[in-house]
């Protein structure tokens, strides 16, 4: 990815964020069961938050600068998984499965993009979101793990 200024990269990750928000409440729509549906709504209202804070910038910069950030163990479930492309009438197992792998993504997203500008309030923006994303990875590669310990796997 070439970006030619702090600009575009936001611009490209607020597209990402709202991708993700439109994936998790497609993704709970279609789901029938209310505590899974629930999961999906919390998921695309997080990635509306990222989104927030990447749009307002200057608005959040005291929260970003006195952000706390805290390591989030890596199961690497996921670094297993091929990619998949969401289809409607999907398996619960498979779009947890696809979730993660999403999530993989924005957070090695998150950690290029650190990468690519010198200012330290930009690089502490996009550890916070990837602190975020790795956080939703953990909590899906849970989720998965316990379903498929369910299921006897």
């Amino acid at each position: 990815m070439n970006f030619e200024s702090i600009e575009e990269i936001l611009s490209f990750a607020i597209e990402k964020e709202k991708e993700a928000a439109a994936f998790y409440d497609e993704v709970a729509q279609q789901e029938a069961f209310s505590g899974t549906k629930k999961t999906f709504q919390e998921f695309a209202a997080e990635e509306r938050k990222h989104q927030a804070m990447l749009e307002d910038f200057e608005g959040n910069k005291l929260k970003i600068k006195t952000y706390t950030l805290k390591w989030v163990p890596d199961m690497k479930r996921s670094d297993y998984m091929v990619e998949m492309k969401y289809e409607k009438g999907m398996h619960y197992a498979d779009i947890v499965r696809l979730a993660m792998k999403r999530e993989e993504a924005a957070l090695a997203l998150y950690n290029e993009m650190q990468k690519k500008t010198d200012k330290e309030e930009y690089i502490q923006l996009f550890k916070i979101l990837a602190q975020e994303e790795a956080k939703h990875k953990q909590y899906l590669e849970t989720i998965y793990d316990d379903f498929m310990a369910e299921q006897g796997d």
